[in-house]
Protein backbone atom coordinates (compact mmCIF):
# COMPACT_ATOMS: atom_id res chain seq x y z
CA UNK A 1 0.00 0.00 0.00
CA UNK A 2 1.44 3.45 -1.03
CA UNK A 3 0.86 6.08 1.55
CA UNK A 4 1.13 9.44 0.29
CA UNK A 5 3.25 12.34 2.41
CA UNK A 6 2.25 15.82 2.32
CA UNK A 7 4.82 18.37 2.94
CA UNK A 8 3.08 21.74 3.41
CA UNK A 9 5.60 23.58 5.04
CA UNK A 10 8.93 22.82 6.16
CA UNK A 11 9.35 20.68 8.97
CA UNK A 12 5.62 19.94 8.10
CA UNK A 13 5.23 16.03 7.12
CA UNK A 14 1.33 14.94 7.02
CA UNK A 15 -0.81 12.25 5.71
CA UNK A 16 -4.59 13.14 3.66
CA UNK A 17 -7.43 11.05 5.60
CA UNK A 18 -8.95 10.71 2.83
CA UNK A 19 -6.43 9.70 0.40
CA UNK A 20 -5.51 7.52 3.26
CA UNK A 21 -9.00 5.58 3.70
CA UNK A 22 -9.54 5.30 -0.11
CA UNK A 23 -5.86 3.46 -0.31
CA UNK A 24 -6.90 0.87 3.06
CA UNK A 25 -10.47 0.00 1.37
CA UNK A 26 -8.55 -0.21 -1.97
CA UNK A 27 -5.60 -2.76 -0.44
CA UNK A 28 -7.95 -4.62 1.20
CA UNK A 29 -11.00 -5.27 -1.53
CA UNK A 30 -7.92 -6.73 -3.89
CA UNK A 31 -6.57 -8.89 -0.86
CA UNK A 32 -9.86 -10.50 -0.70
CA UNK A 33 -10.47 -10.32 -4.91
CA UNK A 34 -6.57 -11.57 -5.39
CA UNK A 35 -7.75 -14.54 -2.19
CA UNK A 36 -10.74 -15.76 -4.73
CA UNK A 37 -12.72 -14.60 -1.67
CA UNK A 38 -15.88 -12.50 -0.41
CA UNK A 39 -15.89 -10.52 2.52
CA UNK A 40 -18.29 -13.10 4.48
CA UNK A 41 -15.51 -15.34 3.97
CA UNK A 42 -13.11 -13.84 6.00
CA UNK A 43 -12.92 -15.20 9.28
CA UNK A 44 -11.49 -11.95 10.56
CA UNK A 45 -9.24 -9.46 10.35
CA UNK A 46 -5.87 -7.70 12.47
CA UNK A 47 -4.97 -3.70 12.10
CA UNK A 48 -1.32 -3.05 12.70
CA UNK A 49 0.03 0.36 11.97
CA UNK A 50 2.74 3.35 12.79
CA UNK A 51 2.56 4.42 16.19
CA UNK A 52 2.57 8.41 17.60
CA UNK A 53 1.08 9.35 13.65
CA UNK A 54 -2.49 11.09 15.13
CA UNK A 55 -5.46 13.02 14.28
CA UNK A 56 -8.36 15.16 15.45
CA UNK A 57 -11.96 15.21 14.31
CA UNK A 58 -15.42 16.38 15.58
CA UNK A 59 -17.46 14.15 17.73
CA UNK A 60 -21.01 15.38 15.61
CA UNK A 61 -20.16 15.21 12.19
CA UNK A 62 -16.68 12.34 11.47
CA UNK A 63 -14.69 15.46 9.82
CA UNK A 64 -11.12 15.24 10.45
CA UNK A 65 -9.80 19.03 11.71
CA UNK A 66 -6.66 18.73 10.40
CA UNK A 67 -4.57 16.18 8.03
CA UNK A 68 -2.66 13.56 10.36
CA UNK A 69 0.60 14.99 11.70
CA UNK A 70 2.64 12.01 11.12
CA UNK A 71 5.32 10.58 13.52
CA UNK A 72 8.42 11.93 11.50
CA UNK A 73 6.96 15.71 11.58
CA UNK A 74 8.92 18.51 13.64
CA UNK A 75 6.36 21.20 13.90
CA UNK A 76 6.28 21.41 17.19
CA UNK A 77 10.50 21.31 17.54
CA UNK A 78 10.84 24.55 18.67
CA UNK A 79 8.21 23.58 21.47
CA UNK A 80 10.07 20.49 22.22
CA UNK A 81 13.59 22.31 23.06
CA UNK A 82 11.72 24.97 25.02
CA UNK A 83 9.80 22.43 27.22
CA UNK A 84 13.20 20.51 27.70
CA UNK A 85 14.89 23.08 28.87
CA UNK A 86 12.33 25.35 30.77
CA UNK A 87 12.37 25.62 34.13
CA UNK A 88 8.82 24.30 35.07
CA UNK A 89 10.08 21.20 33.14
CA UNK A 90 13.23 20.77 35.37
CA UNK A 91 11.31 21.26 38.82
CA UNK A 92 8.86 19.04 37.73
CA UNK A 93 11.97 16.44 37.49
CA UNK A 94 13.62 17.34 40.57
CA UNK A 95 10.38 16.15 41.74
CA UNK A 96 10.66 13.30 40.35
CA UNK A 97 13.83 12.45 41.35
CA UNK A 98 13.45 13.18 45.07
CA UNK A 99 10.46 10.84 45.09
CA UNK A 100 12.49 8.79 43.36
CA UNK A 101 14.88 8.89 46.23
CA UNK A 102 12.38 8.17 48.98
CA UNK A 103 10.27 5.90 47.32
CA UNK A 104 12.43 4.01 45.15
CA UNK A 105 9.62 3.60 42.29
CA UNK A 106 10.72 3.27 38.90
CA UNK A 107 7.95 5.21 37.69
CA UNK A 108 9.66 8.59 39.50
CA UNK A 109 13.06 7.47 38.44
CA UNK A 110 11.88 7.36 34.67
CA UNK A 111 10.25 10.89 35.58
CA UNK A 112 13.31 12.24 37.02
CA UNK A 113 15.38 11.91 32.96
CA UNK A 114 12.55 11.97 30.63
CA UNK A 115 12.97 14.25 27.90
CA UNK A 116 10.31 15.36 25.06
CA UNK A 117 11.25 14.41 21.40
CA UNK A 118 9.35 15.34 18.24
CA UNK A 119 8.61 11.35 17.47
CA UNK A 120 6.38 11.66 20.57
CA UNK A 121 2.38 12.99 20.18
CA UNK A 122 2.36 14.87 23.06
CA UNK A 123 4.23 18.44 22.20
CA UNK A 124 2.62 18.21 18.27
CA UNK A 125 -1.02 17.60 20.16
CA UNK A 126 -0.35 20.76 21.71
CA UNK A 127 0.61 22.65 18.87
CA UNK A 128 -2.56 21.24 17.41
CA UNK A 129 -4.59 23.04 20.18
CA UNK A 130 -2.85 26.33 20.02
CA UNK A 131 -3.17 26.60 16.21
CA UNK A 132 -6.49 24.79 15.04
CA UNK A 133 -9.15 27.18 15.53
CA UNK A 134 -11.61 24.21 14.74
CA UNK A 135 -10.10 21.99 16.91
CA UNK A 136 -9.66 24.58 20.01
CA UNK A 137 -13.58 25.31 19.56
CA UNK A 138 -14.87 21.70 19.54
CA UNK A 139 -12.70 21.05 22.67
CA UNK A 140 -14.60 24.18 24.38
CA UNK A 141 -17.99 22.12 23.22
CA UNK A 142 -16.60 18.89 24.32
CA UNK A 143 -16.70 17.42 20.73
CA UNK A 144 -13.19 16.94 19.92
CA UNK A 145 -11.42 13.36 19.58
CA UNK A 146 -8.42 12.33 19.24
CA UNK A 147 -6.88 9.37 17.98
CA UNK A 148 -3.71 7.69 16.76
CA UNK A 149 -4.02 5.99 13.11
CA UNK A 150 -5.07 2.62 14.68
CA UNK A 151 -8.01 4.59 16.33
CA UNK A 152 -9.11 6.26 13.14
CA UNK A 153 -9.11 3.31 11.61
CA UNK A 154 -11.33 1.68 13.97
CA UNK A 155 -13.66 4.35 13.85
CA UNK A 156 -13.93 4.54 10.42
CA UNK A 157 -13.92 1.25 9.73
CA UNK A 158 -16.91 0.21 12.41
CA UNK A 159 -19.24 3.07 11.29
CA UNK A 160 -17.88 5.59 13.53
CA UNK A 161 -18.55 3.54 16.67
CA UNK A 162 -15.92 2.82 18.24
CA UNK A 163 -13.14 5.32 20.13
CA UNK A 164 -10.82 2.68 20.91
CA UNK A 165 -6.91 1.92 20.91
CA UNK A 166 -4.89 -0.57 22.09
CA UNK A 167 -2.17 -0.21 24.88
CA UNK A 168 0.93 -0.46 22.77
CA UNK A 169 -0.14 2.53 20.43
CA UNK A 170 -1.04 4.11 23.67
CA UNK A 171 2.14 4.14 25.02
CA UNK A 172 4.09 5.44 22.60
CA UNK A 173 2.44 8.60 22.45
CA UNK A 174 3.94 9.86 25.32
CA UNK A 175 1.06 10.91 27.71
CA UNK A 176 0.06 7.26 28.37
CA UNK A 177 1.73 5.90 32.40
CA UNK A 178 3.41 2.42 31.95
CA UNK A 179 3.69 2.06 35.25
CA UNK A 180 0.08 3.29 36.31
CA UNK A 181 -1.64 1.70 32.20
CA UNK A 182 -3.42 4.95 32.43
CA UNK A 183 -3.61 8.03 30.73
CA UNK A 184 -1.12 10.63 32.55
CA UNK A 185 -2.95 13.09 34.26
CA UNK A 186 0.37 15.55 34.48
CA UNK A 187 0.04 15.77 30.42
CA UNK A 188 -3.55 16.51 30.85
CA UNK A 189 -2.88 19.02 33.21
CA UNK A 190 0.27 20.72 31.60
CA UNK A 191 -0.61 20.91 27.94
CA UNK A 192 -4.48 21.07 28.29
CA UNK A 193 -5.38 17.79 26.41
CA UNK A 194 -9.26 16.91 27.49
CA UNK A 195 -9.51 13.30 29.09
CA UNK A 196 -13.28 13.33 27.09
CA UNK A 197 -11.26 13.41 23.47
CA UNK A 198 -9.35 10.55 24.49
CA UNK A 199 -9.92 6.83 23.33
CA UNK A 200 -10.39 3.81 25.30
CA UNK A 201 -7.33 1.89 26.03
CA UNK A 202 -8.31 -1.69 25.38
CA UNK A 203 -6.02 -5.00 25.21
CA UNK A 204 -4.00 -5.76 22.50
CA UNK A 205 -6.64 -8.18 20.75
CA UNK A 206 -10.21 -9.73 21.42
CA UNK A 207 -13.78 -9.22 20.28
CA UNK A 208 -13.92 -5.85 21.70
CA UNK A 209 -13.22 -4.32 18.19
CA UNK A 210 -16.64 -5.95 17.45
CA UNK A 211 -16.10 -5.78 13.42
CA UNK A 212 -16.13 -3.69 10.05
CA UNK A 213 -19.70 -2.31 9.11
CA UNK A 214 -21.12 -4.04 7.08
CA UNK A 215 -21.50 -1.62 3.98
CA UNK A 216 -17.54 -1.22 3.62
CA UNK A 217 -16.70 -4.29 1.91
CA UNK A 218 -20.38 -6.08 1.07
CA UNK A 219 -19.97 -8.12 4.33
CA UNK A 220 -18.98 -7.29 8.04
CA UNK A 221 -15.39 -8.70 8.61
CA UNK A 222 -15.04 -9.66 12.84
CA UNK A 223 -11.39 -7.38 13.58
CA UNK A 224 -9.56 -9.49 16.56
CA UNK A 225 -6.44 -7.11 16.96
CA UNK A 226 -5.33 -4.00 16.81
CA UNK A 227 -1.76 -3.71 17.47
CA UNK A 228 1.39 -1.44 17.05
CA UNK A 229 3.70 -2.04 14.44
CA UNK A 230 6.75 -2.89 16.53
CA UNK A 231 4.99 -4.78 18.78
CA UNK A 232 3.52 -6.60 16.01
CA UNK A 233 7.16 -6.87 14.87
CA UNK A 234 8.34 -8.31 18.26
CA UNK A 235 5.49 -10.89 16.98
CA UNK A 236 6.41 -11.76 13.72
CA UNK A 237 10.26 -12.11 15.08
CA UNK A 238 8.52 -14.20 18.14
CA UNK A 239 10.34 -12.38 20.68
CA UNK A 240 7.72 -14.01 23.56
CA UNK A 241 10.81 -14.62 25.88
CA UNK A 242 11.76 -12.14 28.38
CA UNK A 243 15.65 -11.01 26.94
CA UNK A 244 14.21 -11.61 23.50
CA UNK A 245 15.60 -8.28 21.18
CA UNK A 246 14.73 -7.73 17.67
CA UNK A 247 15.89 -4.84 15.40
CA UNK A 248 13.36 -3.44 12.65
CA UNK A 249 15.64 -1.26 10.17
CA UNK A 250 13.07 0.45 7.94
CA UNK A 251 12.36 4.26 8.08
CA UNK A 252 13.80 4.50 11.35
CA UNK A 253 15.81 1.75 13.41
CA UNK A 254 13.92 0.77 16.61
CA UNK A 255 15.94 -1.76 18.98
CA UNK A 256 13.15 -3.76 21.46
CA UNK A 257 14.07 -5.70 24.25
CA UNK A 258 11.46 -7.54 25.92
CA UNK A 259 11.12 -6.92 29.09
CA UNK A 260 9.00 -8.92 30.60
CA UNK A 261 6.15 -8.18 33.48
CA UNK A 262 8.06 -5.08 34.29
CA UNK A 263 8.52 -1.57 32.45
CA UNK A 264 11.79 -0.44 31.89
CA UNK A 265 13.04 2.84 33.78
CA UNK A 266 15.99 4.13 31.83
CA UNK A 267 18.41 6.75 32.62
CA UNK A 268 20.60 6.72 28.86
CA UNK A 269 16.80 7.25 27.10
CA UNK A 270 15.60 3.86 26.13
CA UNK A 271 11.83 3.84 25.75
CA UNK A 272 9.58 2.16 28.17
CA UNK A 273 6.73 1.15 26.07
CA UNK A 274 3.58 -1.83 26.71
CA UNK A 275 4.67 -4.65 24.55
CA UNK A 276 1.10 -6.24 24.77
CA UNK A 277 -1.71 -6.66 27.04
CA UNK A 278 -4.08 -10.57 26.66
CA UNK A 279 -6.39 -10.87 29.70
CA UNK A 280 -3.81 -11.18 32.70
CA UNK A 281 -0.62 -10.84 30.26
CA UNK A 282 0.98 -8.18 30.38
CA UNK A 283 4.53 -7.54 28.40
CA UNK A 284 6.83 -4.46 28.66
CA UNK A 285 9.68 -3.50 26.05
CA UNK A 286 12.49 -1.24 26.31
CA UNK A 287 13.02 0.85 22.94
CA UNK A 288 16.02 2.48 21.35
CA UNK A 289 15.54 4.12 18.22
CA UNK A 290 16.78 6.63 15.70
CA UNK A 291 14.56 7.71 13.86
CA UNK A 292 16.61 7.92 10.13
CA UNK A 293 17.75 4.86 8.69
CA UNK A 294 15.73 4.09 5.27
CA UNK A 295 14.98 7.75 4.54
CA UNK A 296 19.01 8.48 4.67
CA UNK A 297 19.38 5.12 2.02
CA UNK A 298 16.56 7.08 0.24
CA UNK A 299 18.41 10.28 0.84
CA UNK A 300 21.77 9.27 -0.40
CA UNK A 301 20.06 7.62 -3.38
CA UNK A 302 18.37 11.23 -3.97
CA UNK A 303 22.18 12.78 -4.48
CA UNK A 304 23.20 10.46 -6.88
CA UNK A 305 25.53 8.37 -4.51
CA UNK A 306 24.38 5.38 -6.03
CA UNK A 307 21.08 4.03 -8.38
CA UNK A 308 19.77 0.94 -6.65
CA UNK A 309 20.13 0.71 -2.73
CA UNK A 310 20.77 -3.22 -3.52
CA UNK A 311 24.30 -2.43 -4.91
CA UNK A 312 25.01 -0.54 -1.56
CA UNK A 313 26.37 -2.82 0.33
CA UNK A 314 28.57 -4.01 -2.53
CA UNK A 315 29.80 -0.67 -3.31
CA UNK A 316 30.71 -0.50 0.46
CA UNK A 317 32.94 -3.54 0.19
CA UNK A 318 34.47 -1.93 -2.74
CA UNK A 319 36.50 0.11 -0.64
CA UNK A 320 38.61 -0.84 2.58
CA UNK A 321 37.47 1.51 4.42
CA UNK A 322 35.84 5.36 4.32
CA UNK A 323 39.09 6.88 3.83
CA UNK A 324 38.81 8.61 7.04
CA UNK A 325 35.56 9.58 6.17
CA UNK A 326 32.27 9.49 9.59
CA UNK A 327 28.54 10.22 8.73
CA UNK A 328 26.25 11.42 11.45
CA UNK A 329 22.70 10.04 10.55
CA UNK A 330 20.72 12.85 12.34
CA UNK A 331 18.25 14.08 10.06
CA UNK A 332 15.99 13.84 12.78
CA UNK A 333 18.14 14.47 15.73
CA UNK A 334 19.30 11.36 17.96
CA UNK A 335 18.15 9.49 20.41
CA UNK A 336 19.93 7.17 23.27
CA UNK A 337 22.04 7.83 24.63
CA UNK A 338 22.49 11.34 23.37
CA UNK A 339 18.73 12.44 23.09
CA UNK A 340 19.22 15.75 21.10
CA UNK A 341 16.74 17.13 18.88
CA UNK A 342 19.16 20.03 17.74
CA UNK A 343 21.80 17.33 16.65
CA UNK A 344 22.43 17.76 12.87
CA UNK A 345 23.26 15.12 10.21
CA UNK A 346 26.33 15.42 7.94
CA UNK A 347 29.69 13.96 6.87
CA UNK A 348 32.87 14.69 8.54
CA UNK A 349 36.50 14.47 7.38
CA UNK A 350 35.75 14.33 3.60
CA UNK A 351 39.04 15.26 1.48
CA UNK A 352 40.34 15.19 -2.05
CA UNK A 353 40.79 11.89 -2.06
CA UNK A 354 37.05 10.93 -1.07
CA UNK A 355 34.89 9.08 -3.77
CA UNK A 356 31.04 8.21 -3.88
CA UNK A 357 32.18 4.04 -2.62
CA UNK A 358 33.86 6.11 0.76
CA UNK A 359 30.66 8.06 1.23
CA UNK A 360 28.69 4.77 0.39
CA UNK A 361 30.32 2.77 3.35
CA UNK A 362 30.16 6.00 5.88
CA UNK A 363 26.32 6.18 5.64
CA UNK A 364 25.88 2.15 6.03
CA UNK A 365 28.18 2.13 8.88
CA UNK A 366 26.54 4.80 10.67
CA UNK A 367 23.64 2.89 10.78
CA UNK A 368 25.48 -0.32 12.26
CA UNK A 369 27.42 2.32 14.28
CA UNK A 370 23.77 3.80 16.17
CA UNK A 371 23.22 0.20 16.59
CA UNK A 372 25.52 -0.72 19.00
CA UNK A 373 24.96 2.61 20.65
CA UNK A 374 21.41 1.63 21.25
CA UNK A 375 22.26 -2.01 22.29
CA UNK A 376 24.93 -0.67 24.43
CA UNK A 377 22.12 0.94 26.35
CA UNK A 378 20.26 -2.02 26.61
CA UNK A 379 23.20 -4.17 27.68
CA UNK A 380 24.40 -1.45 30.49
CA UNK A 381 20.59 -1.20 31.77
CA UNK A 382 19.62 -4.55 31.93
CA UNK A 383 20.43 -7.68 33.56
CA UNK A 384 19.53 -9.91 30.53
CA UNK A 385 22.06 -12.29 28.69
CA UNK A 386 22.13 -11.53 24.90
CA UNK A 387 22.69 -14.08 22.67
CA UNK A 388 20.87 -13.16 19.10
CA UNK A 389 19.08 -10.25 17.32
CA UNK A 390 16.51 -11.09 14.95
CA UNK A 391 16.40 -8.60 12.16
CA UNK A 392 13.19 -7.12 10.22
CA UNK A 393 12.38 -4.54 7.78
CA UNK A 394 14.08 -3.45 4.14
CA UNK A 395 16.84 -2.12 5.31
CA UNK A 396 17.89 -5.41 6.88
CA UNK A 397 18.45 -6.87 3.64
CA UNK A 398 21.54 -4.92 3.46
CA UNK A 399 24.09 -8.06 3.86
CA UNK A 400 27.52 -5.71 4.74
CA UNK A 401 25.23 -3.57 7.82
CA UNK A 402 23.78 -7.09 9.13
CA UNK A 403 26.82 -8.67 9.06
CA UNK A 404 28.37 -5.14 10.96
CA UNK A 405 25.83 -5.54 13.30
CA UNK A 406 26.32 -8.71 14.07
CA UNK A 407 30.40 -7.79 14.22
CA UNK A 408 30.49 -4.89 16.58
CA UNK A 409 27.70 -6.14 18.85
CA UNK A 410 28.99 -9.82 19.28
CA UNK A 411 25.93 -11.37 18.47
CA UNK A 412 24.02 -13.74 16.21
CA UNK A 413 22.16 -11.65 13.79
CA UNK A 414 19.31 -13.93 12.15
CA UNK A 415 17.41 -12.22 9.05
CA UNK A 416 14.32 -14.30 7.88
CA UNK A 417 13.40 -15.31 4.73
CA UNK A 418 10.90 -12.45 4.18
CA UNK A 419 11.56 -9.40 6.21
CA UNK A 420 8.09 -7.91 6.88
CA UNK A 421 7.51 -8.72 9.88
CA UNK A 422 4.26 -6.13 11.10
CA UNK A 423 2.14 -8.00 8.92
CA UNK A 424 2.85 -11.32 10.05
CA UNK A 425 3.05 -10.45 13.71
CA UNK A 426 -0.48 -9.11 13.29
CA UNK A 427 -1.30 -11.96 11.48
CA UNK A 428 0.04 -14.36 14.02
CA UNK A 429 -1.86 -13.02 16.76
CA UNK A 430 -5.27 -12.71 15.57
CA UNK A 431 -4.32 -16.57 14.81
CA UNK A 432 -3.75 -17.44 18.33
CA UNK A 433 -7.33 -15.44 19.36
CA UNK A 434 -8.68 -17.84 16.87
CA UNK A 435 -7.74 -21.13 17.48
CA UNK A 436 -5.73 -21.07 13.94
CA UNK A 437 -2.37 -21.47 16.46
CA UNK A 438 -2.83 -23.62 19.58
CA UNK A 439 0.38 -21.56 21.10
CA UNK A 440 3.20 -19.30 20.58
CA UNK A 441 5.64 -22.50 20.82
CA UNK A 442 3.73 -23.20 17.86
CA UNK A 443 4.27 -20.19 16.35
CA UNK A 444 8.21 -20.30 17.45
CA UNK A 445 8.29 -23.73 15.42
CA UNK A 446 6.89 -21.69 11.89
CA UNK A 447 9.87 -19.37 12.31
CA UNK A 448 12.08 -19.54 8.88
CA UNK A 449 15.55 -17.90 9.25
CA UNK A 450 16.80 -17.04 6.18
CA UNK A 451 20.41 -15.82 6.69
CA UNK A 452 22.91 -15.91 10.23
CA UNK A 453 25.43 -13.86 10.35
CA UNK A 454 27.91 -14.50 13.32
CA UNK A 455 30.19 -12.28 14.78
CA UNK A 456 33.87 -11.98 13.60
CA UNK A 457 36.12 -10.85 16.48
CA UNK A 458 38.56 -9.82 14.06
CA UNK A 459 36.02 -7.20 12.02
CA UNK A 460 35.02 -5.90 15.78
CA UNK A 461 39.16 -5.20 16.58
CA UNK A 462 39.22 -3.60 13.49
CA UNK A 463 36.70 -0.89 13.83
CA UNK A 464 37.31 0.00 17.47
CA UNK A 465 39.26 2.83 16.44
CA UNK A 466 36.85 3.72 13.22
CA UNK A 467 33.69 3.61 16.02
CA UNK A 468 36.00 5.82 18.38
CA UNK A 469 35.92 8.49 15.61
CA UNK A 470 32.72 8.50 14.27
CA UNK A 471 31.68 9.42 18.03
CA UNK A 472 34.09 12.03 17.63
CA UNK A 473 32.66 13.50 14.77
CA UNK A 474 28.98 12.90 16.40
CA UNK A 475 29.99 14.80 19.41
CA UNK A 476 30.87 17.79 16.71
CA UNK A 477 27.00 17.90 15.38
CA UNK A 478 25.41 17.38 18.42
CA UNK A 479 23.65 20.68 19.28
CA UNK A 480 24.45 22.02 16.16
CA UNK A 481 20.74 23.82 16.03
CA UNK A 482 20.55 24.68 19.40
CA UNK A 483 20.07 28.38 19.25
CA UNK A 484 23.13 30.46 20.39
CA UNK A 485 22.48 33.45 23.07
CA UNK A 486 23.58 36.50 21.53
CA UNK A 487 26.85 37.91 23.05
CA UNK A 488 24.85 40.64 25.22
CA UNK A 489 22.31 38.57 26.37
CA UNK A 490 22.03 37.63 30.16
CA UNK A 491 23.45 34.81 31.08
CA UNK A 492 20.20 32.66 32.00
CA UNK A 493 17.30 33.26 29.60
CA UNK A 494 15.40 30.16 30.10
CA UNK A 495 11.84 31.12 30.67
CA UNK A 496 9.77 30.02 33.92
CA UNK A 497 7.03 28.09 32.00
CA UNK A 498 7.61 28.03 27.71
CA UNK A 499 6.16 30.17 26.01
CA UNK A 500 3.90 29.27 23.15
CA UNK A 501 6.24 29.59 20.50
CA UNK A 502 5.95 27.98 17.15
CA UNK A 503 8.17 29.14 14.66
CA UNK A 504 8.80 26.75 11.89
CA UNK A 505 11.94 24.63 11.87
CA UNK A 506 13.46 24.72 8.09
CA UNK A 507 16.59 22.73 8.75
CA UNK A 508 15.72 19.71 9.17
CA UNK A 509 13.03 17.55 6.78
CA UNK A 510 10.34 14.95 7.34
CA UNK A 511 10.80 10.84 5.87
CA UNK A 512 8.21 8.56 4.46
CA UNK A 513 5.71 6.50 6.53
CA UNK A 514 6.99 4.41 9.38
Amino acid sequence: MVVVLHYPKPGFVEIDPDELWKSVINVVNKCIQDASLTAGQITAMGISTQRSTFITWSRKTGRPFHRFCTWKDIRADDLVKEWNNSYTWKVIKLGAYLLHMVSRSKRFKAGSVFKFSNNQTTLRLFWALNNVPALQSAVRNNEAMFGTLDTWLLYKLTGNKLHMTDVSSASATGFFDPFTMQWAGWAMSIFGIPMSALPQVVDTAGEHFTSTSPEIFGHAIPIRSCIADQTASMWGSCCFEAGDVKLTMGTGTFLNINTGPTPHASVSGLYPVVGWRLGEELVFSAEGSNNDTASIVKWAQGIDLFENPADTADIAMSVPDTDGVYFVPAFSGLGAPYNDCTAAAGFVGIKPSTGKAHLVRAVLEAIAFRTLQLYACVRTETAHTFRSIRLDGGVSNNDFIAQLVSDLTGLRVERPLEVEMSSLGCAHIVGLQLGVFKSKDELKSLRKVGTVFTPRAHAKKTYEYAFSRWEAAVRRLCGWYAEPKPSHAVADTDSATPRTSFKMAAKKNGGAAK
